[in-house]
């Protein structure tokens, strides 16, 4: 094995850079709360600027396949800043999950994800944990695809549909061009980041790959996912406490700053510290899913730690900003929510340790 290498390079700093200028400019607070209580709540002329432009779509891609040859740490730090804007994309469901499993199962379908021309959506409920079950509510016969399947992330606005499925020869993983399918939004508490239900009566099919190797890279993408999540919430953690420090430091009650009182100090100084761990966990993570060194561990581990780090790092956020906090027009909900959300998706923190316990041989 090789030795984790947790540091930044200086490529995934310049990417960093062109990724937020981009983010700060055109998914801002303002028209971040604008536009989720729209009708159009994903920006998708965002979305091309991101995929397509700078070409965050094909990271994971090899250039052969029209993407970058790139890995899984340069998606990471996407996702950081993805987390540190909540940006209305759907760089989760397309370009991290259905991407990885047409990396894993070889389909030539990857140039078009990788450009960035069409948004594809694994069809699998949200909560999807890797080492789950492979899902048998859709079934394929003769070619076609009938079934249900439930919280579909980013499913209002693909193109194309990674669908896995039952069929006589066993599991299969198909792709169906969306218009054939009946895709109905659900209620999400995330508003930046949409569920939907995905219905398929005899929808026409194409094969992607069938038996084991179709289980194998649907597991592969839900580890990816679960492990890049990680480094979202990541970037969550670190937005509540930067705009949390500088909203302390600018609101004066007795004539001080409220930040100078000591027990804020403390409890910001604990967000520090956690966020620390977060990025260390979040990037070993990273660094073990380019590498393919301890992969099922550094994941469980990530998804474990990362999660509810997240979590009170996005509430400590509503608290300190005090009134302001709980009100609409502020975006720390956005943020509570966004966090509430990936701790469930791919697996709940308990449900990563548990697994974690299966991985080291750790008795119940």
């Amino acid at each position: 094995m090789s030795t984790p290498d947790l540091l930044y390079s200086d490529v995934e700093e310049d990417l960093r850079s062109s990724v937020r200028a981009l983010l700060t400019d055109r998914a801002g607070p303002t028209a971040l709360l604008a536009r989720v209580e729209t009708d159009t709540p994903y920006d998708l002329a965002l979305w091309k600027t991101l995929a397509a432009d700078l070409g965050t779509a094909g990271l994971m891609v090899p250039e052969s396949l029209g993407g970058h040859g790139a890995s899984t740490r340069e998606v990471a730090v996407v996702m950081e800043e993805l987390g540190r804007s909540v940006a209305p994309v759907p760089y989760l469901g397309s370009a991290v999950l259905a991407t990885a499993a047409l990396l894993a199962a070889g389909s030539d379908l990857l140039p078009q994800l990788a450009s960035g021309s069409v948004i594809g959506a694994l069809a699998v409920p949200l909560s999807t944990a890797p080492g789950s079950a492979f899902p048998a509510t859709v079934e394929f016969l003769d070619g076609t695809l009938t079934g249900r399947v439930s919280t579909v992330v980013d499913a209002s606005v693909a193109d194309l549909l990674i669908v896995p499925a039952v069929g006589p020869d066993g599991p299969g993983l198909y792709a169906v061009d969306a218009s054939a399918a009946t895709v109905t939004e659900a209620v999400s508490l995330d508003l930046t980041r949409r569920v939907a239900d995905v219905t398929l009566d005899s929808a026409a099919a194409q094969v992607i790959c069938t038996g084991s190797a179709a289980a194998e890279a649907l597991e592969s993408a839900l580890t990816t996912a679960a492990g890049l999540l990680a480094s979202e919430q990541t970037g969550i953690t670190e937005w509540a406490l930067t705009e949390t420090v500088t909203y302390l430091k600018g609101r004066y009650q007795f004539g001080r700053p409220v930040g100078g009182f000591q027990s804020l100090k403390h409890r910001l100084a604990n967000l520090y510290t956690e966020l620390v761990n977060a990025r260390a966990t979040a990037r070993y993570a990273a660094d073990a899913l380019a590498t393919g060194n301890d992969v099922p561990i550094a994941v469980a581990v990530a998804q474990a730690r990362v999660s509810p780090i997240a979590v009170h790092a996005a509430e400590e956020a509503v608290q300190l900003h005090g009134g302001i906090g709980m009100t609409w027009e502020h975006p720390a909900h956005l943020y509570l929510k966004r966090a509430k959300s990936d701790q469930i998706a791919f697996g709940t923190p308990g449900r990563h340790r548990a697994r974690l316990a299966d991985l080291v041989d750790l008795p119940a």
